[in-house]
């Protein structure tokens, strides 16, 4: 027999070991499936031990991972279950910088722009049109002979984003 035959061997027995311990230890607690073993399992960085993990320390570290089975399972006097890990709430991540107005506000903050005739709040405030709407709003300025400055910019700006996305579409994909 060689050298690497008794290895795997060896790796067998032990694999047979921490099973039947795993069965035992499954029992013990009265659950159906391996991964309700893990959270009487804890670890170091707070919680109880992933089902993953269950698989990876069973395949790489069966000694480590019997040793933790025999003492908080099978020796432990009291089972005890551990609590999960203290995760962020779901909502953390969220940017908390922007602010979300109503439309009356905005509509409030936008008419105090225009009294106060700052150009570039006005832009900024005002919704963004599709092309089709600022040409026709301002296909019918010129009718009226009224010249306005706020529809011609917002004309240029859909023709820009206009042609932006179409660059985009053309742009070969990689």
């Amino acid at each position: 027999m060689t050298v690497a035959q008794k290895e795997e061997n060896e790796l067998k027995m032990k694999n047979l070991n921490i099973d039947d311990l795993i069965s035992k230890a499954i029992r013990k607690i009265g659950c159906r499936k391996e991964s309700e073993l893990c959270r009487y399992l804890p670890m170091k960085s707070g919680g109880y031990m992933h089902h993953f993990t269950l698989r990876k320390m069973k395949a790489k570290q069966a000694q480590d991972l019997s040793a933790m089975i025999d003492r908080f399972v099978m020796n432990a006097d009291k089972l005890i279950v551990v609590p999960p890990k203290q995760r962020a709430a779901r909502g953390s991540r969220k940017r908390r910088d922007h602010m979300n107005f109503t439309r009356n506000q905005l509509e409030r903050m936008l008419n105090i722009a225009r009294l106060a005739g700052d150009k570039e709040i006005i832009s900024i405030l005002s919704p963004r049109k599709s092309l089709a709407t600022c040409k026709r709003e301002l296909i019918q300025s010129i009718r009226h002979n009224k010249v306005e400055q706020e529809l011609w910019n917002g004309y240029a700006e859909a023709v820009n984003a206009q042609q932006m996305i179409n660059e985009l579409m053309m742009a070969p994909q990689v």
